[in-house]
């Protein structure tokens, strides 16, 4: 189905006289483009049809991280310098889901129903909703704290999978004195001991398990790779290999070279969904590109949400957007 735009579509909204004016100068192909950022730029097969809007839901979000489907199909993610979880209601109405929330970023559901963050404030990883059920479930690694927890995944088994990016230094400022744990991946088995899975990552940022839980993925943001791990039934992981090759790899105005590689999503086929410097970027179970979906402004996280999870919710600098999917999201978890 089409999703409309009337917020977006207004900001290009023409006077009768002044659409007669572009006509005559084939002024058709200016409102196209104008009109581009509103729509997928080519189709991706079973994902995504030609033309397919992209709906701006809201911007002016303060941090959108963390999305995730709640158990009754509506959507939410973090808004993290808000100190809050934020829900959106199939009508595209908003709502505090979850106050104070300790500046959670990643989100994720166990099978008891509890939501499981990573929390940036006091930095942390637990429980924290429902309410009066909140509890810590790992706040330092041999002693260290953590840097700034990013995303999580939790398995079947109960165990959650998050990686720790490690402390944001803006340029030209000095480092922290204080020692925090390296950044790396991490895995809180079901009986709660904490092991680090992987150190050999300059910046890992989102992660993600494929349906069957066989292979971890782990969006590398200064890397020009996603990479992947064969997962053992204990939990534990293999050697980093690169899965796919981004798009989005390229230099920054500072010089610095990244992906921008972020949040991760898969379908009930197995396809990775990667938020980058280009919009989201596709891959097949195998790691072949399918294309890529612009958006208006750069994707930081997305999931699937709503009727039958196919509906793609991207947040990113601010804004929150869906786009009509093809192929559902994978149901076996909540992202």
């Amino acid at each position: 189905m089409s999703l409309h735009v009337p917020v977006q579509t207004s900001r290009f909204a023409l006077s009768k006289s002044a659409r007669s004016i572009l006509a005559a100068l084939g002024g058709s192909l200016l409102i196209a483009s104008a009109m581009a950022q509103e729509t997928v730029s080519q189709a991706i097969p079973g994902v995504v049809a030609a033309g397919t809007r992209i709906e701006l839901i809201k911007d002016g979000f303060k941090g959108t991280e963390g999305p995730v489907a709640l158990p009754d199909g509506t959507f939410a993610f973090t808004e993290t310098q808000a100190n809050r979880i934020t829900r959106i209601a199939a009508d595209g109405s908003t709502s505090p889901f979850l106050e104070n929330s300790n500046g959670s970023n990643g989100l994720g559901f166990n099978g008891k129903g509890e939501l499981i963050s990573v929390q940036v404030a006091d930095t942390r990883v637990g429980v924290v909703y429902p309410q009066g059920k909140e509890r810590t479930l790992a706040d330092n690694f041999e002693g260290l704290p953590f840097g700034r927890p990013n995303d999580l995944v939790v398995d079947k088994r109960g165990g959650v999978y998050f990686t720790d990016s490690g402390v944001n230094v803006a340029p030209g400022q000095p480092a922290p004195t204080k020692v925090f744990a390296k950044p790396a991946v991490y895995y809180i088995t079901p009986d709660g001991i904490l092991k680090r899975l992987a150190a050999d990552i300059e910046r890992p940022n989102g992660i993600q398990l494929s349906p069957d839980e066989k292979t971890l993925y782990v969006a590398n943001t200064l890397g020009e790779h996603v990479l992947a791990y064969d997962v053992a039934a204990d939990g534990s992981v293999g050697a980093r290999r690169n899965f796919a090759r981004l798009a989005g790899w390229s230099k920054a105005d500072n010089g610095t070279w990244s992906s921008g590689a972020d949040g991760l999503a898969v379908d009930e086929k197995g396809r990775l969904y990667v938020a980058s410097n280009v919009g989201i970027e596709v891959f097949a179970a195998d790691g072949t590109a399918l294309g890529s979906i612009a958006l208006p402004k750069k994707p930081q996280n997305l999931a699937f949400a709503g009727a039958g999870k196919k509906t793609l919710y991207v947040v990113g600098r601010g804004s929150a957007y869906r786009i009509a999917t093809q192929t559902a999201g994978y149901a076996g978890r909540a992202k």
